[in-house]
């Protein structure tokens, strides 16, 4: 045992945690000191009318003076004003003492009385703003005003000291404090108090996380020697990806719009599944800037299975869909500009889970309404492709991390590699396709034709067998269609990897491909190159790999 360790231990105690009954204890004191003021009038009101003595700090002590309710400054209590701009108020053993104190303790009884420190039964506080701040694109130095010490300070004493006293991170919390007084004389009892401070300590991990990731963003480092990630509950789930699993969805400071911050129009509860889908069909489709016209996903399972671009929204959707009309049944949907009604009496022909969109006109939403189970989300805006974030990913013993994959088509230089360069038709539809191999799931082929998908090979071991799964999917949406020719016939083809091997290629011609666009830098590029050219194909190297597992 450390000498740091044996110094925590008091009273013999090995280290165990004593059981504690479910008592109750009665708040005579509370400091209120919120940023927040989200429901503070009623709140303190219901706490005076319960003869709750508050106490409060600057603009929180001046919005309840207002609410003509009495309440004394924090000064009252430390002797000293607030300085330093209010950097300097609750930092005092008059407050921390009056936290900290262990009720049944007499030297802690003892101490209080000799230094004239009055013990604080709840303490009230959220935090000072930084992730908005941050979400705001505020300057460095608002940011750094927004990190609070104080209130974080405080928040883990009260915390600790759960056995005494009760701590509220959240306003979410104010009713069900009221309800556990109300039913226990004014008092609040050791479960409550518990999981208040659960919350608590939740709240300042992720608080400093918001502040650590931010600091790591501003100085560069991709691989900080401590990384730290948090978030808030946003519901939680009745199950995950199966029925045995639980799960739950949390809100990070990342202010990327998208399925988390969407507001929900119609439809009923989002599943674990739907969410994941739902995220990956509005990241696909952001690739598509809205002033370069419509364009919607139909995604299936976290993969496209049908993308497109068109005059309208209706055309799009209608392209897309043709691509696989099968999978599309139970797909998520999402378009990148306002849906309007054509568009949503052609998605509601079929059955939908989800659809997204940034916005919907209110004869589109009525139009919807009559499908009840059908959600609609409204997200507001794009996220933008070309914003830096983190991917997490759990393994046994840690966790992966990376940041986005940002990189976009837009940026990338093209390079010829064939004796024949590709038409500006080609070029267009190839540009069009690495956009949508992007987001389907390695090893990825996708066939594309005047903006359309019309054939995608996701999730295979081999190369080849994605690209003659996609091969098969084009030729089965020409018979959908009544066609006699499969649908990648003049086609091109997008490969998120290089073709380690020319049989890949090979069976891209056979298909009916014209011109192909890969990342390149395979061993055998060379041996690639010549049988496109063989093959009459054009072939362009973006110099970028998209895997995505």
């Amino acid at each position: 045992m450390t000498a740091a360790c044996a110094g925590r231990l008091r009273h013999g105690q090995m280290g165990t945690t004593p059981q504690m009954p479910d008592q109750t204890r009665r708040i005579a004191r509370a400091l209120i000191s919120v940023s927040d003021k989200t429901g503070l009038e009623d709140f303190a009101r219901a706490l005076a009318s319960a003869g709750v003595d508050l106490v409060s700090t600057g603009g929180t002590a001046a919005a309840i003076a207002a609410a003509g309710l009495p309440v004394r400054d924090v000064s009252d209590l430390t002797g000293f004003p607030e300085m330093m701009d209010g950097r300097v108020k609750t930092l005092h053993p008059a407050v921390h003492g009056g936290l900290l104190a262990v009720r049944s303790n007499p030297e802690h009884q003892a101490a209080m009385l000799a230094h004239g420190i009055g013990a604080i039964d709840l303490l009230v506080v959220n935090l000072y703003p930084f992730e908005v701040t941050v979400a705001a694109g505020k300057p460095y130095d608002d940011c750094i005003e927004n990190i609070d010490i104080g209130g974080p300070a405080m928040i883990r004493a009260a915390a600790k000291n759960h056995a005494d006293v009760a701590v509220v991170v959240d306003v979410a919390d104010y009713a069900a404090v009221l309800a556990d007084m109300a039913a226990h004389n004014g008092a609040i009892t050791l479960t409550m108090r518990k999981r208040l401070a659960q919350k608590a300590y939740a709240r300042t991990a992720a608080y400093d996380a918001a502040i650590s990731n931010w600091f790591a963003g501003e100085l560069g480092l991709g691989a900080p020697p401590i990384r730290a990630f948090g978030g808030l509950l946003a519901e939680e789930m009745r199950y995950g990806e199966n029925p045995h699993q639980g799960a739950a969805l949390y809100r990070t400071p990342d202010a990327r719009p998208g399925v988390v911050s969407a507001r929900q129009v119609q439809g009923k509860q989002l599943s674990y599944n739907n969410i994941n889908d739902t995220n990956a069909a509005y990241e696909c489709v952001a690739e598509f800037d809205p002033s370069e016209g419509p364009a919607c996903v139909v995604l299936k399972h976290a993969n496209p299975c049908g993308v497109a671009q068109g005059a309208t929204l209706e055309e799009a959707y209608l392209a897309a869909l043709a691509c696989d009309p099968v999978s599309a049944f139970g797909g998520i949907i999402a378009v990148n500009q306002s849906l309007d009604a054509a568009a949503a009496r052609r998605i509601v022909e079929i059955f939908t889970e989800v659809i997204i969109a940034p916005d919907a006109s209110p004869e589109a939403q009525a139009i919807i309404s009559a499908k009840k189970n059908l959600r609609l989300l409204l997200a507001g805006s794009l996220p933008d492709p070309r914003a830096p974030g983190l991917m997490v990913a759990t393994v046994a013993g840690g966790l992966l991390v990376q940041s986005r994959d940002n990189a976009v088509m837009d940026d990338m230089t093209l390079k010829v590699v064939t004796k024949r360069a590709p038409t500006a038709a080609e070029l267009a539809d190839l540009r069009f396709a690495f956009r949508v191999a992007k987001h389907v799931k390695s090893n990825a082929i996708v066939y594309a034709r005047h903006l359309a998908t019309v054939g995608i090979g996701a999730g295979q071991m081999s190369r080849v067998d994605s690209s003659r799964i996609a091969a098969w999917k084009a030729a089965e949406a020409a018979r959908n269609a009544g066609l006699a020719d499969s649908l990648a016939k003049g086609s091109v083809v997008a490969s998120d990897a290089f073709f380690p091997f020319a049989d890949g290629l090979i069976a891209a011609a056979e298909a009916g491909a014209t011109a192909v666009i890969q990342p390149g830098g395979s061993m055998r590029d060379d041996e690639v190159i010549r049988t496109a050219d063989e093959a009459g194909l054009a072939m362009v190297f973006t110099g970028h790999r998209h895997f995505r597992h």
